[in-house]
């Protein structure tokens, strides 16, 4: 380095400092560019020792890179010094612009701190500028802005000339170290950004092979899935829908996407649909296939975003569950009905007439008078369509009228879809009124059970339930005589016999062995009396079993289910008529014998 006397600096070494500072900005790496600075300073600056010390995250300091002696770079190279003890060093000493200077007579106060440094000795100064081993120069490196973030410090040793720098060459170190410290913070973006780029294309790739994955599972899952629109005007609309779900419903995926779930499902099943959440869901309901048919689905929602602020979908997982429902429709006809005849069993036929009946006492039926009487509402046979030979008050007329047991059906359980079995078969009733709660249901209206004019009383025209307990007559002897395979053929004809003769609406039922009971709505006295007629004239024909012709008879009794009899009150009461029948027809056969 030229001396401060001179009055010009030679061209060779402007030349040779504007190359070293060309090469800071060609350094990749972060650590390429701090050995190109330590080196930088040996080759253009005229110092034999440079070290770069580079502030850790932690904020301590860390010789990051050494250049002019190896035996020094192996000793201090990584080793740590504490930020304290660095701005002990920068607050001391001359300032010499943005550089700091220790002479030697004063670093003895050093000798004691954690700054990793090398040692020299040497003789005193000849002359006043005469570098001394023990001096020492630090350049600091700020980041560019206001801020003066601390990046690092160069600390340089051994002018060449052997000389304190003079004014030129303090402008150039710290011009360099203005400059190192743009290429350091260069170097840090560079490197921040390809750790970035790197971690996104990772995130990238794992997205791609997540949607890829998420594609096969959803394309190829052996059951049906769809991706519907959540919210806006198109709500609901399926987007996307596999292989699967297209089989199970016979449509393609182009007519799919005119769809949503709610086009599609049963319209008993529609209430369902509605009531499951958007998200985690779950219901089993019936959607409708190409052909007309319905299959029985379990549907099982989530909702997805397409984004972290994105667009939500719904995703739905459906399910074929026909056989397990279909399954568990037989087990539950199973275990209503009678295993031999597929009549529904005693169990059933108490839970529909339970149905049927409320406990409101005698009393209460009779404060709120004629309005529910039974004539009082539309029948929902209508006008009547049918046995209108039976008897004089004849069926056609009339119809069967009642209230209950025709179009309004029994449902899948059984059951009156216009009653509900009200947790313990005690329905809350409410009329006129008058309000009659009971635990575990709740009905807005009922119309209450009553009996028709009986014996010796006169014929009103009012309709009732019907309750037709029947006995057969001479079955034991068929059994005893010819085994019971013959008795079985027998109680599955009678059954089928007993089911021709009444109407859709109304329950046939097999209480056991050779007891059979009919509930028939809707019917007068008389009617009741000419269903009895039609029904034992069915059974008294011979019925061919195994090539013989066996004959049986049949005692019936009417009872009437009315509100306020119990189950068991309706079933002995039209037992004991069914006795009281059995015992006068036969005193005559005794009297005509």
């Amino acid at each position: 380095m030229e001396t401060e006397s001179e009055p010009y600096v030679r061209l060779a070494t402007l030349r040779q400092l504007h190359q070293v500072v060309a090469d800071l900005n060609t350094a990749r790496s972060l650590a390429d560019t701090l050995q190109t600075v330590a080196d930088g300073i040996v080759a253009g600056l005229g110092y034999e020792l440079a070290c770069v010390n580079l502030v850790r995250p932690d904020g301590d300091l860390v010789v990051a890179a050494f250049a002019g002696n190896t035996a020094a770079e192996a000793l201090i190279t990584g080793r740590v010094g504490s930020r304290a003890s660095w701005e002990r060093r920068l607050g001391m000493g001359e300032a010499w612009g943005e550089l700091r200077f220790i002479p030697h007579t004063e670093g003895w106060v050093l000798l004691e701190d954690d700054v990793p440094q090398w040692y020299t000795e040497g003789p005193e100064p000849r002359f006043e500028d005469e570098w001394h081993p023990q001096d020492r120069l630090y350049a600091p490196m700020y980041a560019s802005g206001g801020g003066r973030e601390l990046l690092g410090v160069i600390s340089v040793d051994k002018p060449r000339n052997g000389r304190r720098p003079g004014a030129w060459g303090q402008e150039a170190l710290q011009m360099y170290a203005s400059q190192s410290a743009i290429a350091i913070s260069n170097a840090r973006l560079r490197a921040n950004m390809q750790r970035a780029l790197v971690r996104l294309e990772r995130e990238q790739q794992a997205l791609r092979a997540s949607e890829e994955s998420f594609r096969q599972a959803f394309e190829y899952a052996p059951s049906g899935m769809a991706i519907a629109e959540m919210g806006g005007d198109q709500h609901g609309r399926l987007l996307r829908t596999n292989d699967a779900l297209c089989r199970l419903l016979g449509r393609p995926a182009s007519a799919m996407r005119r769809y949503s779930f709610s086009d599609l499902v049963h319209p008993e099943d529609i209430g369902t649909l509605l009531r499951t959440s958007a998200e985690g869901g779950r219901a089993e309901l019936r959607l409708g296939r190409r052909d007309g048919t319905y299959v029985w689905v379990s549907l099982r929602n989530s909702v997805v975003a397409d984004t972290a602020d994105g667009p939500r979908f719904l995703l739905t997982h459906v399910e074929d569950i026909e056989e397990r429902k279909r399954h568990e429709l037989q087990l539950a006809h199973r275990a209503s009905h009678d295993a031999l005849t597929g009549l529904p069993n005693n169990a059933e036929l108490r839970a529909r007439l339970s149905a049927r009946l409320c406990e409101r006492p005698q009393s209460a039926r009779q404060a709120i008078g004629p309005t529910l009487h039974t004539r009082d509402y539309q029948s929902p046979y209508g006008d009547g369509n049918g046995f209108g030979e039976y008897g004089d008050n004849g069926y056609g007329d009339n119809g069967y009228g009642g209230n209950g047991f025709g179009d309004t059906g029994y449902g899948e359980n059984g059951y009156p879809s216009g009653y509900e079995d009200g947790g313990e078969g005690k329905p809350r009733f409410r009329a006129d009124g008058f309000d009659f709660d009971t635990p575990g249901s709740a009905y807005d209206h009922h119309v209450h059970a009553v009996a028709p004019a009986l014996d010796g009383e006169a014929d009103d025209g009012t309709k009732g339930l019907a309750v037709l307990f029947c006995d057969l007559d001479g079955f034991k002897s068929i059994n005893d005589r010819f085994g019971h395979n013959t008795g079985d053929a027998v109680l599955i004809e009678v059954a089928r016999r007993l089911t021709t003769g009444v109407r859709d609406g109304d329950t046939v039922a097999r209480l056991g062995g050779d007891e059979f009971v009919v509930l028939a709505d809707g019917l007068t006295a008389a009617d009741a009396a000419d269903l009895a007629v039609r029904l034992r004239n069915a059974i008294i024909p011979p019925i061919r079993v195994d090539g013989r012709a066996v004959r049986v008879g049949a005692s019936f009794g009417i009872g009437w289910a009315v509100c306020g009899m119990s189950v068991e009150e309706v079933l002995q009461s039209a037992d004991q008529r069914m006795y009281i029948e059995k015992r006068s027809r036969a005193k005559v056969h005794r009297r005509a014998g």
